[in-house]
């Protein structure tokens, strides 16, 4: 499993898995053990001589749960950025870091399409201004260049590709 797609794994082609049955008993766990820490908690806070058993019996109930935790968790491999980690120390969201992540790629993908925008807008004034002084190599070179597309259109349908360049790619299930 990567650390983008923590459902992905070598075995199913990097499509993505429904984590949450693998992870259910997991969260049941962390569930117990928080219930019992503050069962111990309360225990402790009001802690006299008639109530060390009792103690004792969540403290032993506690070590047995993050056994029954470790087991549990011992195939599963998902693997968390440590900014996720430094930000939950920090006592902030997790979600925080999925917030910036996307408006980071929001704002690269913005600047990319600007460049793309930009510089098809040179090619189309460079081809403007070589029609002018030689429109007879534009000429050809337009020719030239709808005959590439409709055999490079040609060769990507024969191998299964799609009409924008993309490669098909069979799921499976």
């Amino acid at each position: 499993m990567d650390a983008q797609n923590p459902g992905a794994s070598a075995g199913n082609g990097g499509a993505p898995v429904d984590v949450k049955p693998i992870l259910d008993p997991i969260s049941r766990s962390i569930q117990k053990s928080l219930g019992i820490l503050h069962q111990m908690h309360c225990t402790v806070s009001s802690f006299t001589a008639n109530s060390q058993l009792n103690l004792l019996d969540r403290i032993n109930y506690l070590v047995n749960e993050i056994n029954e935790m470790q087991k549990a968790a011992q195939d599963i491999d998902i693997q968390v950025p440590l900014e996720v980690i430094k930000l939950i120390d920090d006592g902030k969201n997790p979600d925080e870091f999925t917030k910036d992540i996307i408006n980071k790629c929001i704002q690269r993908n913005q600047t990319t399409k600007g460049k793309s925008e930009a510089f098809k807008n040179l090619r189309k004034q460079l081809l403007e201004e070589l029609e002018q002084e030689y429109p007879e190599e534009v000429e050809v070179y337009r020719e030239l260049r709808a005959a590439s597309a409709a055999e490079l259109k040609k060769q990507m349908q024969a191998q299964g590709g799609l009409p924008n360049g993309d490669a098909k790619i069979k799921t499976e299930h």
